[in-house]
C-alpha cells in the first residue's frame, strides 16, 4: 500500500467532487506541473464528459498559465487523446480531468510527462512537494502563460489512428457494436472504426455526465444485461469504453462477456507472432496470458495495477503492456487507449477474415470471479484494515505455492488456481480476484474470501456492504 502520498491514488487524483476534488485543486496542480517542467513551454488541457469537468479543466488551465506555461486546451477529449497531445504537440505534459469510470459525482486528475505516458510514482511526489510551496512558482503579469485553444488535435489523433491501423488487406467487414457509455469516445471510436471499413452500430453513444445509460464502467455485470438488444442487430463482437475511453470491454453473442485476460492473451500472441520479446502484465492477470506467451516464447513480467507504465521505463522493448480493460503497445505510444484497442481489434479480424469468436478460439480459459466489496467509513483505517486481511489470508486460505506482495497479497496454489486480494486505488473497496481450474474451486475460494473480509471488519467495527460479483 501507498504511504507517501496524500492525494495520488492507482489512477492519478480521484474523488468525490468538493469533498476530495476541487476547482482549488485543480488550479494548484496547474501551477505545480508548470513548475514541475521548468516554467515556459506548454502543456495540454483536455476533460471527459462530467458535469464539473470544464470547470476544473478551466481551473486547471490557469493554474499552468499562473504558472508561466501555456495551456493548450483541447476541450472535451477521451483520456488517450489527451496523451496523444502531448508528445504530438511537444508539449512538457499533460493535464486530464477525468474520473474514468467512477459514478457522476466524482471526478479526478491525471497528469501525463513528454512522451504521454502518465507520471510515475515518483514524479507525484515531487509534485506534492512543490504543491507545498506552490506561492513561490507564480508568475509575474509579464510573464503569465497564453491560453491557446487547439481542438483540432482530435481529428489529428483520428486520422493517425486511422492510418496506422489501416488493414492491409480486408478478408471480411466485421459487424460491430460499440457502446461508449455516454463518455469522451462518443465521437471518436464509432467513426474511427467505419473509416476503417466496418459495419458500425453504436449506442450510449451522445456524451452526457449523468451516464443515463448505464453506470460508466464496463464490467460483465453492467452491460450483460444489454446483451440480448446488441444481439438482435448480429454484430460479431460488442465493445464498450468507460467514461473516458482508456478501457475496452469485449463481448460475443455466443461468449458473452469476455474476460480481459484472454483478450490480453490474443493481444499478446498477436504480437508474438511478430517476435519474441517481453509481455508486462498486471498482478491480477491469470494463467490465459501466461499460456500464451510460454507457447508463442514470450517472457512476462509482472507490475502493479495502474502501473503498467512504469514498468515500460523497466523494459523499454516490451512487446505491450496490459492490465485488464487496459492496452499501451509502445509502438502506437506510451499511454493505456482503448480506442486503440478497439481500432486493433477490428483491425485483425478484417485481415484475417474473423469473427471475434474465431479470434479467441485458441485462447485457453479459465473459471473466474472478481469481488468488489465496500466497506462503509473505511479510508481513516485503511491500513490497519488492509494489514489484519493480509495476515488472515496468508493464515487461513490454505497451503499455497508461492505468494506476490506486489501490489496487494497473491496466493497462487499448487492446482494453478489463485486469489489476490487488495484494496482500490480509487475508492473505499476491496477488490478480491480469483481464478480456478473448476468452477468448484471458484466458488471455494469466494466463499473463503468472503468470511475471511467479513470476520475482520467485524473485529474492526467496520460496516461490509453487499459485494458485486462477476464471473465466469
Amino acid at each position: 500500500m501507498r504511504k507517501n502520498s496524500r492525494l495520488f491514488g492507482t489512477a492519478g487524483i480521484r474523488g468525490r467532487y468538493l469533498d476530495k476534488v476541487k476547482p482549488g485543486l485543480a488550479y494548484d496542480i496547474g501551477v505545480s506541473v508548470a513548475a514541475h517542467v521548468g516554467g515556459r513551454g506548454t502543456i495540454t488541457v483536455g476533460h471527459d464528459v462530467r458535469t464539473t469537468s470544464p470547470l476544473l479543466a478551466l481551473s486547471a488551465g490557469s493554474g499552468v498559465m499562473s504558472g508561466g506555461v501555456d495551456a493548450i486546451f483541447l476541450g472535451l477529449v477521451p483520456t488517450p487523446v489527451l496523451a496523444y497531445s502531448v508528445p504530438h504537440t511537444k508539449s512538457k505534459a499533460g493535464i486530464m480531468i477525468t474520473a474514468s469510470h467512477n459514478p457522476p459525482p466524482d471526478n479526478g486528475i491525471k497528469v501525463f510527462q513528454y512522451s504521454g505516458m502518465e507520471y510515475t510514482e515518483k514524479m507525484e511526489e515531487e509534485l506534492e512537494q512543490i504543491m507545498q510551496v506552490k506561492s513561490k512558482f507564480h508568475a509575474t503579469w509579464d510573464q503569465v502563460g497564453r491560453l491557446i485553444d487547439a481542438k483540432e488535435i482530435g481529428e489529428d489523433y483520428v486520422e493517425e489512428i486511422s492510418s496506422v491501423l489501416r488493414p492491409r488487406s480486408i478478408k471480411y467487414v466485421p459487424k460491430i457494436y460499440i457502446d461508449c457509455s455516454n463518455g469522451a469516445a462518443s465521437n471518436y471510436t464509432p467513426r474511427i472504426l467505419r473509416k476503417m471499413g466496418a459495419k458500425v452500430f453504436s449506442a450510449n453513444c451522445h456524451p452526457d455526465g449523468y451516464f443515463p445509460g448505464h453506470e460508466p464502467e464496463p464490467r460483465q455485470d453492467v452491460l450483460e444485461p444489454f446483451l440480448p438488444v446488441a444481439a438482435s442487430l448480429g454484430p460479431d463482437v460488442i465493445m464498450a469504453h468507460d467514461g473516458d475511453a482508456d478501457r475496452l470491454a469485449v463481448l460475443t453473442t455466443r461468449r458473452g462477456f469476455v474476460k480481459q485476460d484472454v483478450i490480453i492473451a490474443l493481444y499478446s500472441k498477436y504480437k508474438l507472432l511478430e517476435g519474441r520479446g517481453t509481455i508486462i502484465v498486471s498482478i491480477d492477470v491469470g494463467n490465459s496470458v501466461f499460456d500464451v506467451v510460454e507457447k508463442y516464447g514470450g517472457r512476462i513480467v509482472r507490475s502493479k495495477l495502474g502501473k503498467i507504465h512504469e514498468k515500460l521505463l523497466e523494459h523499454p522493448g516490451a512487446l505491450l503492456a496490459a492490465e485488464p480493460w487496459k492496452l499501451i503497445d509502445p509502438k502506437w505510444g506510451l499511454w493505456v487507449d482503448g480506442i486503440y484497442q478497439a481500432t486493433l481489434l477490428a483491425k485483425m479480424m478484417m485481415e484475417e477474415g474473423a469473427t471475434m469468436d474465431d479470434l479467441l478460439s485458441d485462447i485457453p480459459t479459465y473459471p473466474w470471479a472478481r469481488l468488489s466489496i465496500p466497506i462503509a467509513e473505511m479510508l481513516e483505517n485503511q491500513e490497519e484494515f488492509y494489514e489484519k486481511l493480509k495476515e488472515r489470508f496468508m493464515s487461513t486460505m490454505g497451503e499455497y505455492e508461492s505468494m506476490s506482495t506486489l501490489d496487494g497479497i497473491r496466493l497462487d496454489f499448487a492446482d494453478k488456481s489463485w486469489v489476490l486480494v487488495r484494496m482500490s486505488g480509487t475508492e473505499p473497496k476491496v477488490r478480491i480476484y480469483i481464478e480456478g481450474n473448476d468452477n468448484n474451486r471458484v466458488d471455494e475460494l469466494i466463499e473463503k474470501s468472503l468470511a475471511l473480509t467479513k470476520s475482520v471488519s467485524e473485529e474492526m467495527g467496520l460496516k461490509l456492504e453487499a459485494p458485486t460479483i462477476n464471473r465466469g
